[in-house]
């Protein structure tokens, strides 16, 4: 399992972390009141040792009881206020930063709806959905404590450090003695905690893809017995894991281990000295008490940097992950448009023989010869593959009229579904153009598109929804009951309505509580539902039986007559749907005719298909 690469440059956590100010900024009042707040509260509390001095030297010294009881009560309110000025703190932020999780959720999911499928393709679900659930709790939490604590935490040490310079300053000196080498500490932890943390979190996204890809294929696992294989891989994953969080405790404790040693030693040494000057009676009693007690009191702010500077590099490493996504850039259509009118001229001679099938009245008549679907001289190479390499698919020219349907044939690998998901724009062109009525795709808005076009793929994918819900996706908001009958009964699943709920039926996650066949036809039936303009359809009757197949093809007949089809075929039952084939060879189209003209007068397709029709006869013996 592959794990994201982490960067490997240095990175700034300030930087990194500032570019989640556009979605702190809305809540920017209520997080700069609860930091106040903190630092109030925080600030109160260090009132208590001058308080303490007071008591110690007055009432406690003249034997005053009332003194004494008046300064306990000094005390309880303090610790009242600073008690309740945290409770508002908190207060302050729970909402803020719950919209700013949501918001930073549903930006990621809004964009890895837009990026294309070639993203998909290369990133593994689970790094996606680490960085969507995990690293985004971690962002939350940094937001609700290290960063306002960072900055209470500090405004704490600096007044706390002054109310004891202010005391005695050479007991001062004594407590910032540890002072440098505990910042030279915290920067050698920030800069290794922020490796090992980055290798953490990846490590969680591989873990969470073998999770997710055990359960998804639980059939295959148990179907080979391969549990304990993926068992093993599951244990070496969760060890290389455990190893990694080992590593991110050992640095914790190292740095622990210094912040609470050192700063430990010098109140020991500020006690011993101040014993000493008290019994010489250079200094009150009182005074003791209360730079004694402000050096106890910034114990905790003390204490507390290890876990706040792990939290801050763990939300720092966060944000970079999430943005890595977010950086993705979707394609521009319009420089798409650009470029592939620009290859269309390029190509135009480069149209192979036989691909030109347009009779004469067609190129006559301009506005005829633009209508439906072309393809204008496109190649196509996968954005990861050798740019000097040979395309996947190259100078494909090709011209589905208004109303006809084309089957498209190859032989496996030839490119036929990459060539499908071009139209709907799943990849882009590298070369040439692809239009729609004259009209160039890059130019449309997807969403415009996409209502133009429909799809239904070889490997049909069904959501956790209902079957009408399933069906409607295909179809816009207006879309009733009497739609989903109609496209149901087109694709022969009326076994819907025999479901225990019938169409309200939950058909579970990815639909696999059905068989493929019932999967398919529901694809099927999403596809046919929005009596789509343009219909393209990858090999539909694959997992159908030969029976149900005859009835979902006379029925599809009907829909083909009223739109412009693209159909990828393999069996001659599902060529013999269109009005004229296509041959897909080498990545090129190097025969366009009907079925009856190809099989005599091609010896590649007439291979295909015997080879075809020889299996479908095994098949149905």
């Amino acid at each position: 399992m592959a794990t994201t690469d982490a960067p490997t440059q240095k990175r700034s956590a300030v930087r990194t972390l500032l570019r989640l100010w556009p979605y702190v900024r809305p809540v920017r009042a209520r997080l700069f009141g609860a930091a106040f707040v903190a630092v109030v509260a925080s600030c109160t509390g260090l009132v208590i040792p001058l308080v303490l001095k007071w008591m110690v030297d007055g009432p406690v010294a003249d034997r005053d009881p009332a003194g004494v009881w008046l300064g306990a009560l000094y005390l309880l309110l303090l610790g009242i206020a600073e008690a309740v000025l945290f409770g508002i703190r908190r207060w302050l932020v729970a909402r803020p930063l719950s919209h700013v999780e949501a918001e930073l959720r549903a930006d990621l999911y809004r964009h890895l709806q837009r990026l294309p499928v070639a993203f998909h393709d290369r990133w593994a679900s689970g790094q996606l959905l680490s960085r969507g659930t995990t690293d985004l709790m971690l962002l939350r939490l940094f937001l609700a404590f290290p960063m306002t604590f960072l900055l209470v935490n500090g405004v704490t040490i600096l007044v706390g450090v002054a109310i004891m310079l202010a005391q005695d300053w050479l007991l001062g000196l004594v407590i910032l003695g540890p002072a440098i080498p505990v910042m030279w500490t915290c920067a050698v932890f920030e800069r290794r905690y922020a490796r090992v943390a980055r290798q953490a979190q990846d490590q969680v996204g591989d873990l969470t893809t073998v999770v997710e890809e055990s359960v998804l294929g639980i059939r295959i696992i148990k179907g080979f017995g391969r549990h304990r294989t993926q068992a093993r891989a599951f244990r070496a994953l969760s060890a290389t894991l455990r190893g990694t969080e080992l590593r991110k405790a050992r640095l914790l404790a190292s740095i622990w281990g210094v912040i609470v040693t050192l700063p430990e030693a010098a109140i020991g040494a500020a006690l011993v000295l101040g014993t000493v000057q008290v019994a010489d009676g250079d200094l009150s009693a009182g005074t003791l008490v209360a730079f004694l007690s402000t050096a106890l009191a910034l114990r905790w702010p003390i204490d507390s940097i290890g876990f706040l500077l792990a939290m801050t590099q763990e939300a720092a490493t966060a944000t970079e992950r999430y943005f890595e996504v977010l950086d993705e850039a979707q394609e521009d259509p319009v420089a798409a448009g650009s470029r592939a009118a620009g290859a269309a001229r390029v190509g135009a001679a480069a149209r192979p023989s036989g691909a030109s099938e347009n009779p004469p009245r067609a190129r006559t008549n301009t506005g005829q010869a633009a209508a439906g679907l072309r393809f204008h001289a496109v190649q196509f190479r996968y954005p990861d593959a050798d740019p000097t390499s040979t395309p996947l698919l190259h100078h494909i020219d090709l011209h589905i009229r208004p109303g006809e349907s084309m089957a498209l044939v190859g032989a496996t690998g030839s490119g036929k579904t990459t060539l499908t998901a071009l139209v709907p724009r799943l990849h882009e062109t590298t070369a040439g153009r692809i239009t729609l009525n004259g009209v160039d795709i890059t130019t449309m808005p997807r969403e415009e598109l996409r209502t133009r076009v429909a799809v239904a793929f070889e490997e049909p994918t069904l959501f956790s929804a209902s079957v009408g819900e399933n069906v409607l996706m295909g179809a816009g908001a207006e879309a009733g009951p009497r739609d989903l009958d109609r496209a149901l009964a087109v694709a022969q699943a009326d076994f819907a309505h025999a479901l225990p709920q019938g169409t309200d039926s939950q058909v579970g996650e990815q639909g696999l509580s059905l068989s493929g066949g019932q999967r398919q036809r529901l694809a099927l039936a999403r596809a046919v539902v929005g009596r789509p303009e343009f219909l393209v359809l990858d090999d539909p009757l694959s997992a159908l039986d030969v029976h149900t197949e005859a009835a979902v093809e006379a029925a599809l007949r009907r829909v083909l007559s009223d739109t412009t089809a693209l159909i990828v075929a393999h069996r001659p039952s599902t060529v013999l749907l269109a009005d004229r084939v296509a041959l897909l060879s080498e990545g090129r189209i190097t025969a366009v005719g009907t079925h009856h003209e190809l099989l005599r007068d091609n010896a590649e397709y007439a291979h295909l298909m015997s080879g075809a029709g020889a299996e479908e006869d095994e098949d149905h013996r």
